[in-house]
């Protein structure tokens, strides 16, 4: 499973918005939206700890 689609998964288990995620994470909208619409298949190391921690998961989770 690609980043992208680990993201939009989680998400919307957690019935989270694209900006809340953003929020959470603390980054634009533009980024969040671009690494679950695959557009972004690299993101930092930064960026993911992040989301993972606005997720409340490990990084190694998001990516698997």
């Amino acid at each position: 499973m690609s980043i992208a689609n680990n993201l939009k998964k989680i998400r919307a288990e957690k019935g989270y918005s694209l900006e809340r995620v953003a929020r959470l994470a603390d980054l634009s909208l533009n980024t969040i939206v671009k690494i679950e619409n695959g557009a972004n298949q690299n993101p930092t190391l930064d960026t993911l700890q992040k989301v993972s921690k606005a997720l409340e998961m490990s990084v190694d989770d998001l990516i698997k």
